[in-house]
């Protein structure tokens, strides 16, 4: 199973965004699901998380700006961004805690701390 995030880019301050982040595999289902980020010469940070039954939470710098989705159908969890800020610049990053899915044996398995390859977003002033 992998994760793959789209949607990065260059925006100006003020505009918006949509990030996704889409699970593939033999996938039977995913519990908590997020995104976090990373600047330049900065520490990954938590953005925002998911869970499966669709509860919410933000890190203070995002709350009213950013708003977190998912789609279980899909296997993919959304990011819109709006009202950006430079400071929102960072390589942003999805995860999955935990994806089960199904193995070549007819059962299944559970990876845990699944990560996708972060997609950039660059916001000019």
């Amino acid at each position: 199973v992998q994760l793959q995030a789209f949607g990065g880019g260059l925006m100006q301050a003020g505009g918006s965004l949509r990030l996704s982040c889409a699970a593939s595999g033999r996938i039977f289902s995913i519990n908590d699901m997020g995104w976090h980020r990373q600047a330049p010469g900065k520490q990954r940070e938590l953005v925002a998380t998911i869970t499966r039954s669709g509860s919410t939470n933000y890190a203070d710098s995002v709350k009213g700006r950013f708003t977190i989705s998912r789609d279980n159908a899909k296997n993919t969890v959304y990011l819109q961004m709006n009202s950006l800020k430079p400071d929102d610049t960072a390589v942003y990053y999805c995860n999955a805690d935990r994806i089960t899915y199904y193995t070549d044996y007819g059962s299944t398995a559970t990876a845990f701390n699944n990560w996708g390859q972060g997609t950039l977003v660059t916001v000019s002033s």
